[in-house]
C-alpha cells in the first residue's frame, strides 16, 4: 500500500507540474520542433473526450514558408485587430462586466507593464498584439478549425483537446500560446491552407521553446481563490 501511495503521489506531481507550468508564452526561440514530437503531442491530445466520440478537431500544422505566408496575409491585409470582424463566432462579450472586466484589465496591464509599455502607448500596444500573427516567433504555428455544422457541445470538446495539446507540450519541455486572435482573419488564412468553407477557424497556437531572456515571459497571471467560484453541496 505504501508503494502504491508513493506511486500515486509521484504521478500526481508529474501531472500537476505539467498543468501548473502551462502558460501563454509570448517569445520563442528559433529552435525547431521535429515532426515526430508534434505528431506525438497531437496523438496524445486526441485522447480528449468528445460526445459520442465525434472528435471534432482539425489541425493545420505550419512551419517555414507556409507559416510566413499566413503572417504576411494578415499583417498586409490592412485590417487592424480592433477593426477585425468576428463574423464566424464571438469569443468575448460585447460589453465586459465584473468580475471579468477587472481580470481582463489586470491581465493587459500586467503584460504591457512587464515589457515597459505605458497605458497610453497605443502604437506599442498594437505592435505587441501584432506579434500574435507571427506566432511570437515560434517555429511551429497551428491553426485549428471545426465543422460549422456542429453544435456547442463540440466546442466544449474542442477546449479539452486544446488543453491536452498544451499539457502534452509541457511534458516534452515545450511551451505554447493559444491565440484566438487568428479567428477573425479566416479570410486571409483560408486560401493559404486551403481550408474548406464548411470549417470555422477556431484559433491558432504557437508551439516551441521559450525564450527565457524576454521580459514578457516573466509575466504571470493569478487565479481567483476557490471560495470565489466553488460551491460544495452535500
Amino acid at each position: 500500500m505504501l508503494e502504491k501511495n508513493s506511486r500515486i503521489a509521484l504521478d500526481a506531481a508529474i501531472v500537476d507540474e505539467a498543468i501548473l507550468s502551462r502558460r501563454s508564452v509570448r517569445a520563442f526561440l528559433p529552435d525547431m520542433v521535429d515532426d515526430e514530437t508534434i505528431r506525438d503531442i497531437l496523438t496524445v491530445a486526441a485522447r480528449a473526450p468528445s460526445g459520442t466520440n465525434m472528435q471534432p478537431w482539425r489541425v493545420y500544422v505550419t512551419k517555414g514558408d507556409v507559416k510566413q505566408r499566413i503572417s504576411d496575409a494578415i499583417l498586409n491585409s490592412g485590417i487592424r485587430a480592433e477593426k477585425a470582424e468576428w463574423d464566424e463566432y464571438r469569443y468575448y462579450p460585447d460589453q465586459f462586466f465584473e468580475p471579468y472586466l477587472s481580470r481582463r484589465r489586470a491581465n493587459g496591464f500586467g503584460l504591457y507593464g512587464a515589457i515597459g509599455i505605458g497605458r497610453r502607448e497605443v502604437d506599442r500596444m498594437r505592435a505587441q498584439h501584432d506579434r500574435n500573427f507571427i506566432f511570437f516567433d515560434a517555429p511551429v504555428g497551428m491553426i485549428f478549425t471545426v465543422d460549422r455544422r456542429l453544435n456547442k457541445g463540440s466546442w466544449i470538446d474542442y477546449g479539452m483537446f486544446l488543453q491536452n495539446i498544451m499539457v502534452a507540450a509541457r511534458g516534452r519541455g515545450l511551451h505554447t500560446c493559444p491565440q484566438a486572435a487568428f479567428a477573425p482573419y479566416h479570410r486571409q488564412i483560408r486560401p493559404v491552407l486551403n481550408i474548406p468553407d464548411e470549417e470555422i477557424v477556431v484559433c491558432g497556437m504557437a508551439l516551441g521553446y521559450e525564450d527565457t531572456s524576454k521580459p514578457e515571459n516573466e509575466f504571470r497571471t493569478d487565479r481567483a481563490p476557490l471560495e470565489d467560484w466553488v460551491t460544495f453541496a452535500e
